[in-house]
């Protein structure tokens, strides 16, 4: 692709950056501050990031706000979509946003969270997934206002007296206050030295651009202040750190994760997307709102008032949530339009309009009939066997109004059966 390729020779410049004030010009140093300040769980230093807005506004100079992802999993989900939803309000004040693709550290891997060292991704992966993110990340930023950037341009490009001089500028001691480190430490689990460089090498990518503002999950607080403790090493300002909460999934209890099921993909149907979150739990609501809309502050504290007070059902606040949430990654219209079959599938027990046709390979269509468990994989129902076989004997999956629990069960291969899974995911055998 085009943009990858450009990638490879620099920071790829979308189109052409705003400067401060294209679109808010109006707004004070304050103002700026109020709404940065949504959704965050610290800002460090919140004073410090008023100075630096205050000079944006003086100079003219946009300030200069970081987000690095190592691209581990192809596919955008919500909870991937906070931070790039934070970089989207720095984007509609005026400021340049540096979407940094881990290209490089991505073959170190993250350990944040982790209990032990984590694989390394080939550079074909990291590539795939990064276009995917890519591709997927413009439904929520600004293109012409984005900068990206694979940080194998100048990670790649420093030598072992580089590295060593990298690595001069903290302790094994500043390393082991990681939880993840510590913790590991005192259980006695391996760490490789490669993981120590992985703070180091993400704090570069900050000393590369000369990062006003850096972004990111908790689970990543570690990693951005060591950025502010090597900017002063490398005799720059300090970036400003802001740490956005984890979302749950739709669970409302693990971290949003492909892995365990419990995601919305920006990139799913609509009618998907707006199953998925009627399905989370009420006390997840408001968090949702908060996190994954553009819906104001003060309309989902009156909810939350309405909902505490009984004068609002849970059920309504969360078919304007799905409602929201559609429209973000799909427009008003899909949005709308998920609603009303969400409503005609579950209140008024009617099949959608537009179920997805899904037709056999020749060599299934051939032998008539295929297992359930591998239906539902081949049609894209379920993610694995393991999950397949879970969902049936779980009592999850009807062939046309028939429950089948036996994975083994043969579905005939005749156009125009149903096979649905849950109440949301649906195919007709076309």
């Amino acid at each position: 692709m085009a943009w990858f390729a450009a990638l490879e020779s620099g920071c790829y410049n979308l189109n052409k950056l705003v400067t401060p004030g294209d679109e808010n010009s109006l707004l004070t140093a304050e103002e700026q501050l109020e709404v940065l300040r949504r959704g965050t769980v610290q800002i460090v230093s919140e004073d410090e990031l008023l100075s630096k807005i205050r000079s944006s506004i003086k100079t003219g100079r946009p300030m200069r706000v970081k987000l690095g992802v190592d691209c581990s999993a192809p596919d955008i989900h919500i909870g991937h979509a906070v931070p790039l939803r934070k970089l989207r309000q720095f984007q509609d004040l005026g400021h340049e946003v540096y979407f940094i693709i881990g290209d490089f550290t991505g073959r170190i891997g993250d350990p944040s969270g982790r209990s032990e060292t984590r694989k390394q991704l080939s550079e074909e992966e990291v590539r795939k997934n990064a276009r995917t993110y890519q591709e997927q990340g413009h439904k929520i930023l600004d293109p012409s206002k984005t900068k990206m950037c694979l940080n194998s341009e100048w990670l790649g490009a420093l030598n072992f007296a580089d590295v060593v001089r990298l690595g001069a500028t903290t302790t094994v001691a500043r390393m082991l206050e990681r939880d993840d480190f510590r913790e590991r430490f005192k259980q006695g689990y391996p760490i490789s030295v490669h993981e120590f460089m992985y703070p180091l090498a993400q704090a570069y990518d900050s000393i590369a651009i000369e990062a006003d503002i850096e972004i990111g999950g908790t689970d990543q607080t570690f990693n951005l202040l060591m950025g502010r403790d090597i900017q002063r090493e490398y005799g720059q300002p300090p970036q400003v750190v802001l740490t956005l909460p984890l979302l749950e999934g739709t669970d409302g209890v693990q971290k949003m994760s492909k892995s365990l099921g419990n995601y919305i993909g920006i990139n799913e149907p609509p009618d998907e997307i707006f199953g998925k979150t009627m399905s989370i739990p009420d006390s997840m609501i408001l968090k949702y709102f908060e996190l994954a809309t553009d819906v104001p502050m003060p309309e989902i504290s009156q909810m939350g008032k309405e909902m505490a007070s009984g004068d609002m059902n849970p059920r309504d606040a969360k078919m304007r949530l799905a409602g929201e949430i559609v429209a973000l990654y799909a427009g008003k219209e899909a949005g709308r339009q998920a609603r009303e079959n969400f409503i005609r599938v579950f209140s008024e027990k009617e099949l959608p309009e537009d179920i997805p046709v899904w037709t056999p390979d020749p060599d299934s269509a051939a032998a008539g009939e295929m297992p359930v468990a591998k239906l539902l994989v081949a049609a894209g129902l379920a993610p694995s066997s393991s999950e397949a076989r879970r969902l049936c004997a779980q009592g999850g999956v009807r062939v046309n109004d028939d429950r089948v629990e036996n994975e083994r069960f043969p579905v005939r291969l005749v156009p125009g059966t149903i096979v649905r899974v849950g109440k949301r995911r649906i195919i007709r055998i076309g």
